[in-house]
């Protein structure tokens, strides 16, 4: 029998997973404000693949950093798809990080993000899926 805890574990349950991994890609900067049913697939994918959270997070964060730009040099087009961060993840997968650099990500972009204007940071809707149950996702 399934415990109510096992349920609520994102690792164990593919929805709560798949919606973890939705709601970090829409609360970065440069990605759309809503997901699509590509990027629900690539991230059931993750899951199904046993990738860990973790990994995804910091895949996320890293790719993220990666993209940022010093004053004045024009900045990269918006992330438009999760399957953007697919390379890195299999990249993290190969090369894990060292403990605690989760942690360093997340301050490190919370840190820019603080700094940016808001045009900098500015969210944009490009798809008509929301993040949530992606088995309860539709097009309007």
């Amino acid at each position: 029998m399934t415990s109510v805890a096992s349920l609520l574990e994102p690792g164990s349950n593919p929805a709560m997973y798949a919606v973890s991994v939705l709601t970090l890609y829409v609360d970065l900067p440069d990605t759309p404000l809503r997901t699509n049913a590509q990027d629900q697939r690539q991230a059931r994918s993750w899951f199904d693949r046993g990738v860990p959270l973790s990994v995804v997070e910091t895949a996320l964060l890293l790719a993220s950093l990666r993209r940022t730009r010093p004053p004045g040099v024009p900045s990269l087009p918006r992330i438009r798809s999760l399957a953007y961060f697919q390379p890195v993840v299999e990249e993290l997968l190969e090369h894990p990080v060292p403990d605690g650099y989760l942690q360093y990500l997340r301050i490190k972009l919370r840190n820019i993000v603080d700094k940016a204007t808001p045009a900098d940071v500015q969210k944009t809707a490009s798809s008509a899926e929301f993040v949530g149950d992606p088995a309860s996702n539709r097009h309007p």
